[in-house]
């Protein structure tokens, strides 16, 4: 009989030893697994209705949060006036940005303005704008202008001929504005590169939708617009950070754990899940972890400029003294982590080299520990984990792909970007899985033994796609 019994213990460590690689492609599922008592420290405090405050407020009260503008900066205020409420002392990081060149198109057939791309090399115009009559000019080949474009504005459809092209017979043409409409359905209009040349007219491109609907009203009646644009010099953005020190550490002797999220939008785009889902998740995270005693620091930081080159994050960085950086441990960075769209079932751990490191691992060994099989381990920057990972620092980036081809949800950089593309109960599944990976990193230090118990992968189970794909 006690050998029957050591048999069966010993089949039953065998099977506990077994390694389950983590899938892809499934929403979270309910296996019956609530996590380790440590995870229910996050799981049963994280409120997800909390971070859809935030996300209504970022994204409907505020809107569009161009980096560099007052909407920035006021989204920047109400973060730093969160994390005051929470107990935190917050630091402000202000930094300049590059010049830009901002415009707006109005016509006579519409009583709001377009939504606009300037291209790369468009001059710029006066206060008052460039006026004119709207005349279709084909495809922008030399002899698709007609003689009344002569101190007029040429509305010009994409294709055939470079963007620069078109413009340049445009000017030779007396052309004084450019207009390009889309040759294919999108949400947005592209954003025409005049291949590092400069332009003497103004050039701006609106979508293939917009540019038809011109086109309908000019068969009936005589339309002009006005072009404005201009260059918006000395402006500046900037970061956020509330430190968590770690209790009973000494000073400056501890490592430390960076949870980042960008707060700032496209031009048009009210940024509700890129990224005031990310922010909203970081948010609420902290007001948690304000009380809880751990063995590192933890830096929630709040990112601006992003969206105009990882400005922000790159700033942050470059400030870390030798000693900070020597101590720096591992880079959390949510972006878009919120999208209720379907196909998006995949919750992606971004890495620049695609290799597994401490964020990925601590990540996979919470998705065991509460049963979720969504995440998948996947080889790209594109995102504020960038700067980090440069700087030597373990770094991952979370966002939700559909699983099989990285795509990102089709209202991505859009008008569309609203709260009603918001899915809580991902922003809480999001809550609920990167905190509980957080915590288990930088919670105070257990007995051996007490730790890690979730199954542990090797490094030959994980899924790694290295394809690089283009947003």
């Amino acid at each position: 009989m006690r050998k029957h019994i050591v048999v069966l213990a010993i089949v039953a460590l065998l099977f506990s030893m077994v390694q389950i690689p983590v899938l892809a492609g499934k929403s979270q599922t309910n296996t019956g697994h609530t996590g380790s008592p440590f995870d229910k420290k996050i799981t049963e405090r994280f409120e997800s209705e909390r971070s859809m405050e935030h996300i209504s407020y970022l994204s409907e009260d505020i809107g569009p949060r161009v980096a560099g503008t007052n909407q920035e900066k006021e989204a920047a205020s109400y973060i730093e006036q969160e994390l005051q409420r929470y107990g935190y002392e917050v630091s402000k990081q202000v930094f300049d940005i590059a010049n830009r060149l901002q415009g707006q198109l109005n016509t006579s057939t519409e009583e709001s303005e377009f939504a606009i791309r300037i291209a790369t090399g468009s001059s710029s115009t006066t206060e008052e704008g460039t006026f004119g009559y709207v005349y279709h000019s084909g495809k922008g080949e030399p002899s698709g202008f007609p003689d009344e474009i002569d101190g007029n504005i040429a509305l010009i459809e994409r294709g055939d001929f470079s963007f620069w092209e078109k413009v340049n017979n445009a000017t030779e043409a007396g052309a004084s504005g450019v207009i390009i409409y889309d040759n294919t359905d999108s949400l947005v209009p592209p954003t025409p590169s005049l291949g590092g040349n400069s332009a003497s007219i103004p050039v701006v491109a609106i979508t293939k939708e917009d540019g038809e609907s011109l086109l309908e009203k000019m068969e009936s009646e005589e339309v002009t617009a006005t072009i404005k644009i201009s260059e918006i010099t000395n402006q500046t953005s900037q970061n956020i950070i509330a430190v968590k020190e770690p209790k009973g550490k000494p000073a400056n002797d501890h490592d430390i754990v960076y949870v980042t999220a960008h707060y700032d939008s496209v031009p048009y785009a009210p940024g509700a899940n890129d990224n005031a889902s990310g922010t909203s998740v970081v948010l609420e995270l902290a007001r948690i972890m304000k009380g809880y005693a751990t063995d590192k620091e933890v830096r929630f930081v709040f990112v601006g400029a992003e969206e105009i080159g990882l400005v922000g994050s790159r700033y942050y960085v470059s400030q870390l003294s030798n000693d900070e950086l020597d101590r720096s441990l591992a880079n959390f960075n949510l972006d878009m982590v919120g999208t209720n769209w379907e196909e998006a079932t995949a919750l992606f751990v971004n890495v620049v080299d695609g290799a597994p490191n401490l964020v990925w691992q601590s990540t996979s060994d919470a998705a065991q520990r509460l049963g979720n099989d969504s995440i998948v381990l996947f080889e790209r920057g594109a995102s504020d984990h960038v700067a980090f990972y440069e700087a030597g620092i373990d770094a991952a980036n979370f966002i939700r792909r559909e699983p099989v081809t990285a795509s990102l949800e089709p209202w991505y950089h859009t008008p569309f970007d609203t709260i009603d593309k918001i899915s809580q109960d991902r922003i809480q599944e999001a809550g609920e899985l990167i905190g509980s990976a957080i915590y288990d990193v930088v919670r105070k230090e257990t007995p051996k033994g007490k730790r890690n118990q979730g199954v542990r992968m090797n490094e030959g189970d994980y899924l790694l796609n290295e394809a690089v794909y283009v947003e």
